[in-house]
C-alpha cells in the first residue's frame, strides 16, 4: 500500500479502523487514482507539479471512493479536473464541476468565453466522461440538494472572503450552499494555502488561517475528520511582495497588470517552491 507521504501516525490510525472489506475497498479506490493520477492525458506541466501537490495522498486522505459523485469547485485550468474526471468515468462514478453562471444576464463575456473553453477542453467523453457543468456565482440557483458525495475546495477561499478583490465575502453563503449540495456522510476536501496562525486580517495575499477556514466550516455544519500535512512548506516565509502569487506556479513578478519584469530576482522565490498548504477533510453529519 503506498501512503507514501502521509505521517506515520496517520497512516497507522486509518489501518487501525479498517476491517478486511473495508481494506479492499480502499486498495481499489488506490488503484483507480494511481491510475488516474498517471494517465497519458495529462498535461506534462501538470504531472510536473505532483511532487508538490500530491495527488495521490491527498485524495487517499480525503476519502474519494469508487462510485461517487464528485463535484469540483471553480475549476480554474482544471489541474484536478484532468485525474477527477477520468476517475470518475473509469470508477462508475459521475463528475461535476462549478462553472460562470450563464443564468445570470450580468455576467461578463470574459466569464460566458471561459466556461465555453472550459467545456470544449473537455468535451472528449472517451477521455473525461461527461464533465457536468453547474452554474456558480452570486447570483445563481443552489446547487441541488444532497446531490454529491465528494466536494473539492482546492485553494478558493482566499477568494470568497473577497481576497483577490472580488469585493463581498461568500464564505458563508458558499460553505451553506455547498453543505445543502452534500448528501450526509458526504465529504467537503480542502486544499488552501495557509497563513500564519493569528495573522490579521485572517485572509491576506491569498493565505488564509486554518483557524478561520475550520470556523467557518464549522459554523455551516460540516464536522472537522481529519488534518494532513502533506502539503505543508516550512520553507514558505508567506511575506512576498506579490503575496502568495509570488511563488510559483503562477511566479508573478510585477504589479497586476504590468508586464514581466526581466530584473525580479526570482531565484529564492522558486527555491521555495508552491506555497505553504492547509489539507483538511470535513463530513456532513448523519441524519
Amino acid at each position: 500500500m503506498k501512503f507514501r507521504n502521509l505521517t506515520a501516525i496517520t497512516a497507522l490510525a486509518v489501518l487501525a479502523s479498517f476491517s478486511l472489506s473495508s481494506f479492499a475497498g480502499n486498495q481499489k479506490a488506490l488503484k483507480g487514482i494511481e491510475k488516474a493520477v498517471a494517465g497519458d492525458w495529462r498535461k506534462p506541466e501538470n504531472k510536473a507539479r505532483d511532487t508538490q501537490r500530491h495527488p495521490v495522498d491527498a485524495l487517499m486522505f480525503w476519502g474519494l471512493e469508487p462510485g461517487m459523485t464528485i463535484l469540483e469547485l471553480q475549476p480554474g485550468g482544471g489541474w484536478w479536473t484532468e485525474i477527477l474526471a477520468p476517475y470518475a468515468k473509469a470508477n462508475k462514478g459521475a463528475f461535476y464541476v462549478t462553472a460562470a453562471d450563464i443564468s445570470d444576464p450580468g455576467i461578463s463575456e470574459g466569464a460566458r468565453k471561459g466556461r465555453a473553453d472550459f467545456e470544449a477542453k473537455y468535451a472528449d467523453e472517451a477521455t473525461y466522461g461527461k464533465v457536468n457543468l453547474v452554474n456558480w456565482g452570486k447570483n445563481a440557483a443552489p446547487l441541488p440538494a444532497d446531490k454529491f458525495d465528494f466536494v473539492l475546495a482546492a485553494r478558493v477561499f482566499h477568494g470568497w472572503a473577497g481576497g483577490e478583490g472580488e469585493g463581498e465575502n461568500r464564505v458563508d453563503a458558499n460553505l451553506a450552499n455547498i453543505y445543502n449540495s452534500l448528501k450526509p456522510g458526504g465529504v467537503l476536501a480542502v486544499e488552501q494555502h495557509r497563513g500564519n496562525p493569528g495573522q490579521v486580517p485572517p485572509v491576506k495575499e491569498g493565505y488564509v488561517t486554518e483557524q478561520a477556514v475550520i470556523d467557518a466550516a464549522t459554523k455551516a455544519g460540516f464536522k472537522l475528520a481529519g488534518k494532513s500535512e502533506i502539503n505543508a512548506n516550512p520553507k514558505d516565509t508567506k511575506d512576498h511582495p506579490f503575496g502568495v502569487w509570488t511563488l510559483p506556479p503562477t511566479r508573478q513578478s510585477s504589479e497586476d497588470g504590468k508586464p514581466v519584469d526581466p530584473a525580479f530576482d526570482r531565484a529564492k522565490y522558486d527555491a521555495i517552491g508552491e506555497s505553504d498548504r492547509m489539507t483538511l477533510r470535513f463530513v456532513k453529519p448523519k441524519k
